[in-house]
């Protein structure tokens, strides 16, 4: 009764933690959808701007017969000024020279001012966009005035689909130069073809582009929203690998995250959104689970101490039954070796009196066996009649001859575990196969083998080989003696198998399979002792 009365105040406080817990999972969802939605926005905003007064200034650009310095400085800067532009790196014009025309576009941009300046690398029979103009001119880094962006597959996939659609492309990941010690940094560029007529008659005169660092694109979309904690990662959809471009925050596992989606000029991108790791309960649902054990605990303790001496007086009486009950078990138990111990001695002294004519013998066979069978009880005993390893038993049976220089004993085989019958047979078939090599064969001469190895032939089954070598030549005519008809028959008909026993010219063969059974655990409340 306190235990239930405890366990249902406890459900009860539980399933209220629980709709609570639903109510705020809820709620921090909605929060994080419109923070994901809101960070997707601003991005997007961002680049769109950027592209709009790209394209603005493109129009412009193709409206002057020839583009100078100072117009395209004083256009640059206007980017700087105008705080919803920001988050973009350098604005570039790159102007098109058609093929053969490289050396000509040089001599003219050393002439205007641009010393040194190379086209590089050096066009291969294809229009060559060169960097001619570039703002800020602080940002410039070695080697960026004549670069051909053409040569670069990111960027030239991005320039074609501008000049084939004639509108602002953006292109996949790139490396960005950086004036500051951190070297490369990853980013992405939109490119704005610049035409001279328009229709079938329009000429190509260069490219307008931007390029943006994503890190720190991210950080002037976002602004104050950074110190939300939550993980923003940039990702261009169009590549194969879908590599963040940048990302900034804790990130947490894909099944966790937002994901929205965003076009960069005509470039597909993907943000993903990381919500902050939230608290494993609210404060409401802790003070709930507070009170609601405080008070599961008090009724426990009532209900205990009401219920106390009954469980005291019933607890006296369980144990006076059960000690009669042990008694009980005990003794059939006991009953029950006793009646097994006494049924083997009396099998091995009646077929060594048919097979023995001499009194001397008789004692002494009847003595080996019995001390075969008192050993393999001393195991039994230490198991306390649990299971016997197999090693053990042939150990035990096999110690007197295990130290003899004469001979070799190999004994080879898995960890097997016999039931206390089955060790008990197996330790008086092992014992005459042992006086018999110590007699006759193998182990009766210098020089003698005896190997015996065992394996587990099926998950009921193990399969145990004696076999003997180098000892004295088995006759084909030979008396069938007691420990034949012992192992053959006595063995056999307990270890429910049939025995495989060869006396081979070279030397004694036995096979015998065994059980493997798990012993039936000993019951001490009036249920039936001894093993399966």
């Amino acid at each position: 009764m306190p235990v239930g009365i405890f366990l249902l105040v406890s459900a009860i406080t539980g399933l209220s933690v629980y709709a609570i817990e639903q109510v705020e999972t809820q709620r921090a969802e909605a929060l994080n959808r419109q923070i994901a939605l809101s960070a997707s926005s601003a991005m997007e905003r961002l680049a769109s701007a950027n592209t709009v007064y790209l394209r603005a200034g493109a129009v412009l650009m193709s409206m002057q017969p020839r583009m100078n310095s100072t117009g395209f400085h004083e256009f640059a800067a206007q980017l700087d000024r105008d705080a919803s532009l920001r988050g973009g790196g350098a604005v570039a014009w790159m102007q098109a020279v058609e093929p053969g025309a490289a050396a000509a576009m040089e001599d003219k941009a050393r002439a205007d001012g641009l010393a040194g300046f190379t086209i590089h690398p050096a066009p291969q029979g294809r229009v060559a966009l060169p960097v001619i103009f570039v703002h800020p001119v602080d940002a410039v880094q070695p080697g960026v005035y004549g670069y051909d962006p053409m040569s670069d597959p990111v960027r030239r996939d991005a320039i074609e689909r501008a000049v084939r659609s004639g509108r602002p492309s953006a292109s996949g990941p790139v490396q960005l130069q950086s004036a500051s010690a951190s070297g490369p940094r990853t980013g992405f560029g939109i490119f704005v073809p610049v035409f001279d007529g328009s229709g079938a008659e329009r000429r190509l005169v260069g490219v307008l582009a931007r390029a943006f660092n994503a890190q720190g694109f991210i950080e002037a979309a976002l602004g104050d929203d950074r110190a939300r904690g939550y993980g923003i990662a940039l990702i261009d959809e169009a590549s194969s690998r879908l590599v963040p471009l940048a990302q900034m925050g804790r990130q947490v596992g894909e099944g966790h995250r937002i994901v929205t989606r965003v076009m960069f000029a005509d470039r597909p991108m993907r943000i993903e959104i990381s919500p902050p790791e939230g608290s494993t309960l609210s404060n409401l649902s802790l003070l709930t689970l507070l009170f609601g054990m405080m008070a599961a605990a008090l009724l426990l303790v009532v209900a205990r101490l009401v219920t106390q001496q009954a469980a005291e007086d019933r607890a006296a009486l369980a144990w006076f039954e059960e000690q009669a009950s042990i008694r009980n078990s005990l003794t059939r138990e006991l009953n029950h070796r006793v009646k097994n111990t006494l049924a083997n001695v009396l099998s091995i002294v009646t077929l060594t009196r048919r097979r023995t004519d001499d009194i001397d013998d008789f004692v002494t066979g009847l003595i080996g066996r019995v001390r075969a069978l008192s050993a393999t009880h001393d195991l039994l005993t230490q198991s306390e009649w649990g299971t016997t390893p197999i090693r053990a038993v042939v150990g035990a049976e096999l110690a007197p001859y295990a130290h003899d220089a004469d001979h070799v004993l190999d004994m080879r085989g898995p960890n097997v575990e016999l039931a206390p019958n089955d060790a008990l047979s197996l330790g008086l078939a092992i014992h005459e196969l042992a006086t018999n090599a110590s007699k006759y064969g193998a182990l009766s001469v210098a020089g003698g083998r005896v190997e015996i190895c065992w394996e587990m032939i099926t998950d009921k089954l193990a399969r145990i080989e004696w076999t003997e070598s180098g000892g004295p030549v088995v006759p084909e005519l030979r008396r069938r003696g007691f420990g034949t008809e012992l192992i053959e028959k006595i063995v056999a008909h307990e270890l429910k198998n049939p025995v495989d026993l060869r006396f081979l010219p070279e030397g004694v063969s036995c096979s015998l399979v065994v059980p493997v059974r798990t012993p039936a655990p000993f019951q001490l409340r009036g249920g039936q002792g001894g093993e399966g």
